[in-house]
């Protein structure tokens, strides 16, 4: 099989009604950020569309294309890579391409009777099920007692399942043999910390203790009740802030919601130094980098006080998940739903890989900082990791 017919043939069979999911992978060059992309059905206004996941290194993206634009695309990717996997309702396809183009096809046969998920916009495949009652969401009022999740609550069950996932993602990078030990920094109303430890405890069967910390006396107490009236004997909930909290050398999972501008720094710096091997955190109210910002070639976006504003917001984080990456997690900056401040927010998701970074990523991260004239928090308190 020649390379152009190849393109075809993935093409016509991808919008046949058959095709189920595939991979690209093997970059032809080992700069590429580009590391894989994952395709999939999906329907869209009750039009087939193909959805193309990028994986980079440190962020994900998606694309909707339609069967019309989808064999330009397909060229296109697979010049860059030298590996398919494919899965149809009938068959599994493994595809091998030659440093000079030449295409090596495998195919089994299949009799799985799987047919294409095109729910994107249909009903969501949740971690925790829209109709099976869970005593956390019961009592935090999200369910009633039969399971059905209030109609004003379907956001709040959305944001719930979302962070879920995350968790799930996570469960590799966790130790198996101990107490999985997790903090929880600014916890305030705890849906999201009563969801993490019935996933990772009653779900899936860890042995976990977590700890949400929060300012608000009376929200702690509250919380408090729910967890003894649950049984969740390893979950609880203290009254203090980040700074407050000397109590642990040693820390398996952080997770932070909301804390305010370096706030957010100072727990992800705490959680480096503890060595968590997960890292979630939702930041918010980025005002340091704001007032440092001067960039004369930045000007034409900086002199627009909205664009400023969320142009330092994107770029404080961006610059988190740099200085996570040069001490030796695998950074991410992911989308969240996050129904109390915007629609749509950032959720860094970093974890600890202990990977070596060279000369160019600490340069590249160097000109960016000066780029802004940037003198970030974080970096101030990841210093002594830095200069090793």
């Amino acid at each position: 099989m020649q390379f152009e017919e190849l393109v075809a043939e993935l093409t016509s069979r991808m919008i046949s009604g058959t095709f189920i999911s595939g991979t690209i992978s093997q970059s032809r060059t080992k700069t590429d950020d580009l590391k894989r992309v994952k395709i999939k059905p999906v329907e869209l206004k009750g039009q087939l569309h193909i959805q193309f996941e990028y994986q980079y290194e440190r962020i994900l993206k998606h694309e909707n294309i339609l069967p019309d634009a989808l064999q330009t695309y397909m060229q296109q990717l697979l010049e860059q890579f030298k590996q398919v996997h494919a899965e149809f309702s009938d068959e599994k396809i493994h595809v091998q391409i030659s440093k000079k183009f030449k295409v090596m096809w495998k195919s089994d046969k299949v009799l799985s009777g799987k047919v294409a998920d095109l729910s994107h916009n249909r009903k969501k495949n949740y971690l925790l099920d829209e109709n099976t009652p869970y005593p956390f969401l019961v009592r935090l009022g999200v369910q009633t007692p039969d399971g059905k999740v209030k109609k004003q609550k379907h956001d709040k069950f959305r944001q719930i399942n979302r962070f879920v996932e995350f968790i799930d993602d996570s469960l590799a990078y966790l130790p198996k043999d101990r107490t999985v030990r997790i903090l929880d920094f600014g916890s305030g109303k705890s849906y999201l910390t009563f969801a993490l430890y019935h996933y990772l405890r009653i779900e899936k069967g860890l042995d976990i203790k977590v700890t949400g910390l929060d300012l608000k006396k009376e929200v702690i107490e509250e919380c408090n009740v729910i967890a003894q009236d649950l049984g969740y004997d390893n979950l609880e909930f203290l009254v203090g802030d980040i700074n407050d909290f000397n109590d642990e050398t040693s820390v398996d999972m952080v997770v932070t919601l909301h804390a305010c501008d370096v706030a957010t720094d100072m727990a992800l710096a705490r959680a480096v130094k503890w060595g968590a091997k997960v890292i979630l955190s939702v930041p918010c109210c980025q005002h340091e980098l704001f007032s440092q910002l001067e960039s004369p070639a930045l000007d034409v976006m900086l002199q627009h006080g909205l664009i400023k504003e969320r142009f330092a917001a994107l770029a404080t984080d961006s610059i988190r998940a740099e200085l996570l990456s040069l001490v030796g997690y695998e950074a991410q900056l992911l989308e969240f739903i996050d129904m109390e401040h915007t629609p749509k927010n950032v959720l860094i998701r970093a974890y600890q890989t202990g990977k070596k970074s060279s000369a160019e990523d600490y340069a590249r991260y160097h000109a960016f900082k000066n780029l802004l004239n940037a003198d970030p928090f974080l970096e101030r308190e990841l210093g002594d990791l830095l200069d090793q």
